[in-house]
């Protein structure tokens, strides 16, 4: 036993029937083992080759010796596993299932990218790299599913949605968010809905200072979008659902101009609209009192802000709130649509719905890590956050594999943990790799099931 074993080594002589010692000296060993599976996944996207493509290489040819679909791969498969930070990779560099994502020899391959390496790469991308990688994703997404779904969709919906990521540094363009009440960035998020399924598919990531407008971005995003889904499904109809802060005069002119596109977009209150929802506020606090509970009354008016060409359709939602030993509260809602269903409808059944993105969101705070923004420069949190896009790409494909199965609507922390996350042996012969992954894995039917789908074979 050599010093470096020595020193890993933990004994418990008590605890057992017998004295147990832990010796952390197996070398060909990952506890990544389910891993590989992202490396199926990617290969429906190809977002690494993709993004590597965006980037310029003006590195010394001589001294390169980790090309930059390596460092891409690196980045992207460590962050679904777990690992999202640059720091890392000095622990991961022999890994040998890390070492298997990106093509070498779990063994006797060269280590992985170290940390300075990674951070050097992380802060030397350049603004025209990263509004190409933002294309790319979208494009890749779009593509990926217009091949799953053979081009035809009878429905597609976009939802935009911004998000928080907290600063705790002096990294450029971190602000004083009032509404968030913390220095932040402001990353758009947009998510792309095929028919009637569940899932959201997150297709763009741009990061925004912490002071900037809901809108900015939006227009832009929506425009690239719609003009890609257009061309992948010709005879797709459009939903568009965004939050208050996006209901400006530019982004609805906008969707008005679209053909085949529906839109329910969210509308802050005024006086206007206020005395619009008198009404309907007189009968809902009438049958508050009535039934002692929360209660609410739809009804809609034709409203032209000042800005506004033309008068469009506003759904009202009068609401009392009634909570036990609270004084009741209005709670007025409004929604712009140019929708010809009723008012309970699209509120309920098409405006709410857009309150699963939340869920995606969350998924890519806690899952993924999406606001570990903590370069000092902001381009390089952008590519940050494009790495983690694509992460959660990949992640979004294998819980898309996992159906049927116990893993279907599973969160991605529980999808690595029960699917990524395997104490794995590696061998290597001179005709195969050889991974010896433990009997009592709780989801082996779910984990073959997905391994399956993505083009493995039985053997």
């Amino acid at each position: 036993m050599n010093d470096d074993t020595i020193a890993q080594t933990v004994l418990f002589p008590n605890l057992f029937n017998k004295p147990l010692v832990a010796t952390f000296d197996q070398p060909h060993a990952s506890s990544d083992g389910g891993a590989i599976l992202l490396k199926a996944a990617e290969a429906r996207y190809g977002l690494i080759d993709g993004f590597a493509r965006c980037l310029v290489e003006d590195r010394q040819p001589g001294k390169v010796r980790h090309t930059l679909e390596d460092l891409l791969a690196q980045r992207i498969f460590g962050l679904a596993c777990g690992h999202p930070d640059a720091n890392d990779a000095d622990r991961l560099a022999d890994d040998p299932i890390h070492k298997l994502l990106l093509g070498r020899d779990p063994i006797d391959g060269d280590p992985l990218a170290s940390q300075p390496t990674l951070s050097r790469f992380e802060n030397q991308v350049g603004v025209q790299e990263l509004y190409a990688m933002g294309r790319e994703l979208a494009a890749s997404v779009i593509a990926r599913h217009q091949r799953r779904l053979h081009g035809r969709a009878r429905t597609i919906t976009i939802d935009l949605d911004p998000t928080e990521d907290p600063t705790h540094g002096a990294q450029q363009l971190t602000f004083f968010n009032g509404h968030y009440d913390s220095w932040c960035y402001l990353p758009l998020l947009a998510f792309v809905t095929f028919n009637d399924e569940v899932e959201q598919y997150l297709c763009a990531a741009i990061l925004r200072p912490g002071n900037a407008p809901a809108t900015r971005g939006a227009r832009g995003t929506l425009i690239r979008l719609i003009d890609l889904l257009r061309h992948a499904f010709p005879k797709a109809r459009f939903l568009v659902r965004l939050d208050g802060g996006f209901a400006t005069p530019e982004i609805l002119d906008r969707l008005d101009a679209e053909p085949r596109l529906d839109y329910v977009v969210a509308m802050g209150e005024n006086a206007v609209l206020t005395r619009f929802a008198e009404p309907a506020m007189v009968t809902a606090r009438t049958a508050s009192e009535t039934s002692g509970q929360t209660e609410h009354v739809y009804t809609e008016a034709h409203y032209a802000a000042g800005t506004w060409p033309h008068e469009r359709r506003v759904v009202i939602k009068a609401e009392v709130v009634r909570l036990p030993g609270r004084e009741p509260r209005d709670n007025p809602r409004f929604v712009i649509t140019n929708l010809r269903q009723t008012p309970r409808f699209v509120y309920e059944r098409v405006y709410c719905a857009r309150g699963d993105i939340e869920n995606r969101i969350k998924e890519l705070h806690d899952g993924l890590q999406i606001g570990r923004t903590s370069c000092c420069r902001f381009w390089a949190n952008q590519l940050r956050v494009l790495l983690t896009a694509a992460a959660y790409v990949l992640m979004q494909e294998l819980r898309l594999r996992a159906a049927r199965t116990a893993c279907a609507h599973t969160q991605v922390t529980g999808l690595r943990e029960r699917l990524l996350k395997l104490g794995v042996h590696v061998v290597v012969s001179v005709r195969r790799i050889v991974l010896h992954l433990p009997t009592s894995t709780p989801d082996l039917a779910a984990w073959r099931h997905i391994a399956l789908a993505l083009g493995a074979r039985t053997g």
